[in-house]
């Protein structure tokens, strides 16, 4: 059964992202694996009524969407050659109504987001760093290629971002204006390729072509329908923008250093027409970062994010002012609400936002001068949290999902907070046993509460502690990476722990463990350990650990400070010296705050007092967590830990390496054997039971 729950949850349709317009267009993203079963591939998809219309199909994945109202649909994917590869080169598409998909543009690289606005279409594009425009940018970037450079000369910080290396290329934003005739009658198809989506089967708009029409069209360069004009960026990297309705301006966020600051965003004002330089609305300090919100459906005002940075003297915080645009004046949004939000416009004068709330998740509306909103809808008194929202037709459209419940799109009356349930592309995985939760006290005399995964019977059940990453983050949502259902599904209970710094619970939950990671984050979890076995149904005797990230740091934590209280510990993609991880990770705001805690709370410092056995996973490509962490932990082990031995006077640590993964297991097959690996793991040393490695694995 459990390798059925593995396969199951891997191979499910997922629900991948929601696009919507303004005037009602709701589009989904979904992912599914291909036709191979070895990789995932997206494919896109509109809800209309109780209607699911198939926009694209193949094994061309759907990069980013953009919807207009009169039911054009814009959107990136990359040719897939007869080996199966994508090709270098990214294209944009657009979908009319009727008729076939036409290539608009193509250029090396790749497009990131698309934004229509004002009958223009404005997108993020990676740019060589010495190219003024399209046409240089693609000599330029072929030079290099032919040349087989792979360099890149850096000046600022970082150069590697979560996955993906930095440079040479700088992310620009650009800007096309649409035409009134994009050509649609004459075709970009390959002779003889099928044109209707209504050919596959499915209940569609007849005439709209599959994406992996547009995909196998002629390898002959396309003639360009679009041609994109760079805007002037400021000083710095682009982080994330957003555009005003009428498609005349952008807010901008530049990360950038300077003197003694490392990596921080000023927040900028972009003109889309490039008559105006760009004008600084609110530069970074060592204590403050801004980022850019959503404009007013007017214009004359945004929304902004205020993040309180985490220092040696403070930590993180979330808020959101309103930005008067012409006098460059703000205010502070809903003062009162004590949850991290961050809203966008149901109309002039009034807000929509979720937020992790309580385990679970809220719906907030409220006028933009009220020092709080109400809550619409979710709230402790159910299970689901909420994502993704914006506003289409009238109504609230996002995604819902629970830790027992995958994503799926729903709509928020706004007037009532009804939620009613909109047609599922995604499949609805089934749970596995019951859902239950467990509260303790802290030390400090705080209100504690987790989620409890329950297999069926009776029990008592063995049972396995999730600490979760961040380290802000709550367990209040459907996850397909630590998702409980193999587990549950091979008999263990799973107990997903909410303790300091998790958010949902106030701003005070954030400040009782963030400068000491090592410290109420790790007494609040073993309070809801000691109030979960302490229950009939959990065998308080065979208990296993586990974590990824901070979850991982929190794991390698616990395997020095608790002895053989677990029978083992599973730690991913994990901060094992603190001190080096400051040094060679890719997130600029870690070293500073971490100095003074390096010397307290460094998991590395506790190596002598580990005996628990433990599996390291890691991936080569994470630069979040460099590898060097999982590397570094596992020569320790061996060199300076109580390390465990088998029979024979081997080592029972096991290290599960990725050369191909970065900080999430993202491959079809690799998540398989992540899983198999896990639980084989447990069942050894948990159950004492022998587990033969999967052939796959080597």
């Amino acid at each position: 059964m459990t390798r059925e729950s593995i396969e199951a949850l891997l191979d499910a349709t997922r629900l991948a992202g929601l696009e919507t317009t303004d005037g009602g267009r709701i589009l989904a993203k979904v992912s599914a694996p291909n036709a191979k079963g070895t990789a995932y591939r997206s494919a896109l998809v509109e809800l209309d009524g109780d209607q699911i219309l198939p926009l694209t199909r193949g094994d061309a994945s759907i990069g980013a969407v953009a919807a207009a109202e009169d039911g054009t649909t814009f959107f990136t994917a990359k040719r897939v050659g007869e080996d199966g590869d994508e090709a270098d080169d990214a294209q944009l598409w657009a979908l009319p109504v009727r008729g076939e998909a036409r290539e608009l543009a193509s250029r090396p690289g790749v497009f990131g987001g698309l934004h229509l606005a004002g009958g223009r279409l404005i997108t993020e594009l990676e740019v060589h760093s010495q190219a003024t425009d399209e046409t240089e940018h693609a000599t330029l970037t072929k030079e290099r290629t032919e040349a087989k450079v792979t360099a890149a000369l850096h000046a600022g910080f970082p150069t590697r971002y979560w996955d993906h290396d930095l440079g040479p290329t700088r992310p620009v934003l650009a800007i096309a204006t649409l035409p009134e005739d994009l050509a649609w009658a004459e075709p970009t198809l390959a002779p003889g390729a099928e044109a209707s989506a209504a050919a596959s089967g499915d209940a569609a708009v007849a005439g709209k072509p599959a994406a992996e029409d547009a995909a196998d069209a002629d390898d002959a360069p396309a003639k360009q329908l679009l041609h994109f004009r760079h805007l002037t960026m400021p000083a710095g990297r682009l982080l994330s923008w957003t555009v005003d309705r009428a498609g005349t301006r952008a807010l901008v966020s530049m990360q950038d250093s300077r003197g003694d600051l490392l990596g921080t965003p000023d927040l900028y004002l972009l003109d889309l027409a490039g008559e105006q330089p760009p004008r600084l609305l609110r530069e970074a300090t060592a204590e403050v970062e801004y980022d850019p919100g959503e404009f007013s459906p007017a214009g004359t005002h945004a929304l902004i994010g205020r993040s309180r940075t985490w220092t040696q003297e403070a930590t993180l915080s979330g808020a959101v002012e309103l930005l008067d645009l012409t006098t460059g004046e703000s205010v502070p949004v809903w003062p009162e609400l004590d949850h991290w939000v961050d809203p966008v416009w149901l109309d002039e004068q009034t807000l929509v936002a979720t937020s992790d709330d309580q385990g679970r998740g809220s719906v907030w509306i409220g006028g933009v001068t009220d020092p709080a909103p109400r809550r619409l809808a979710g709230g402790p008194d159910q299970d689901l949290a909420f994502s993704s929202a914006s506003v289409s037709g009238g109504a609230i459209i996002a995604s819902a999902s629970g830790i027992a419940v995958a994503p799926y799109p729903v709509r928020i009356d706004p007037a009532t907070g009804e939620v009613t349930a909109l047609p599922n592309p995604a499949d609805a995985v089934a749970p596995v046993g019951t859902l239950t939760e467990v509260a303790a006290t802290a030390e400090d005399g705080t209100d504690l509460r987790a989620w409890l995964r329950l297999p069926d019977g009776e029990g008592p059940h063995p049972l396995v502690v999730f600490a979760h990453g961040g380290p802000w983050g709550s367990w209040n949502a459907w996850t397909y990476r630590w998702n409980p259902n193999p587990f549950v599904a091979a008999g263990y209970a799973v107990l997903l722990p909410d303790p300091a710094i998790s958010t949902g619970y106030g701003q005070a939950m954030i400040d009782r463990g963030q400068h000491e990671l090592g410290g109420a984050p790790y007494t609040d979890i073993m309070a809801l350990t000691d109030a979960t076995i302490g229950r009939a149904d959990i065998d308080a005797g065979r208990t296993a650990f586990a974590g990824g990230s901070y979850g991982g740091y929190m794991a390698n934590w616990v395997a020095g400070h608790t002895g053989d209280r677990f029978r083992c510990i599973v730690t991913h993609a994990s901060l094992w010296d603190t001190d080096t991880m400051g040094h060679t990770t890719d997130n600029s705001g870690w070293e500073r705050p971490m100095r003074e805690q390096n010397a307290q709370y460094n998991p590395k410092n506790f190596v002598s007092e580990i005996v628990a056995p433990m599996l390291v996973i890691h991936g080569d490509k994470d630069y979040r967590v460099p590898i060097a962490q999982g590397h570094a932990l596992w020569y320790d082990l061996h060199e300076f830990s109580a390390t465990p031995r088998d029979a024979d006077g081997r080592t029972q640590h096991r290290y599960l390496y990725f050369p191909d993964e970065g900080h999430w297991i993202q491959g079809r097959g690799n998540a398989q054997v992540w899983y198999e690996t896990f639980l084989g793991f447990l069942d050894e040393h948990v159950r004492g039971e022998a587990w033969q490695r999967p052939a796959r694995l080597g």
